[in-house]
């Protein structure tokens, strides 16, 4: 059998989304492994990396079920979703890779905004700073939460602020983001070629004068 062949297809496809299972458990088990370390309090960060992984794991799951049975039902359904994952994922990380400083204060001040008391100084304690960037348009905010901040910095002379600590590493961190997620981007779209492929082949077992 030709790599092109009905066989080839579907086996492609089935490695493709034990792949994908094995992404959606794994950002499961993480994002447990961190609440019951307690690395992360908030519920809501928890709750949408899990959200994430039962999506991915789903999704997933659809794919294998209809690469097995050739279901051409399941096969749609799964290459439409995966196709609307993949255009999302790709604008995400070409966002990721354009983003320059000052879009990265405002996506820091949105964020950290969102944040609850208790992540915010559970990450001031991990990174030993206080406040997010001592900026005049959030100095209220940045007083509030520098006379809250439990790190140990506080005792010395010098306490630099968090914004500080994570942009100098956010280019960085953006451009391994990007990458990353362009990465799976391209797996997803294989997905769709192989799906859409695999989807208009016949089963060499089934009746030779049966139409798909």
């Amino acid at each position: 059998m030709v790599c092109g062949g009905f066989t080839c297809s579907k086996n492609a496809l089935c490695s493709l989304n034990v792949v994908y299972m094995l992404v959606g458990l794994l950002l499961i088990g993480v994002a447990a492994w961190g609440k019951g370390f307690g690395l992360v309090s908030s519920i809501h960060i928890i709750g949408g990396v899990i959200a994430v992984g039962v999506f991915l794991l789903l999704i997933a799951i659809v794919g294998l079920v209809g690469a097995i049975h050739h279901h051409q039902v399941m096969l749609f359904f799964y290459m439409v979703v995966l196709f609307i994952v993949f255009l999302f994922q790709l604008g995400v990380s070409c966002s990721c890779l354009a983003m320059n400083r000052g879009q990265q204060e405002a996506l820091l001040n949105s964020a950290w905004g969102m944040l609850e008391n208790k992540t915010k100084t559970d990450l001031e304690s991990q990174l030993n700073c206080c406040g997010l960037l001592n900026v005049t348009a959030s100095q209220a905010q940045f007083d509030l939460d520098l006379e809250n901040c439990p790190a140990l910095c506080k005792k010395n002379t010098v306490c630099y602020t968090c914004g500080d600590m994570m942009l100098t590493h956010a280019t960085e961190a953006l451009k391994i983001l990007g990458g990353v997620g362009l990465f799976f981007s391209f797996t997803e779209i294989l997905g769709v070629w192989l799906a859409v492929r695999y989807r208009n082949q016949k089963d060499p077992r089934a009746n030779p004068s049966a139409f798909l």
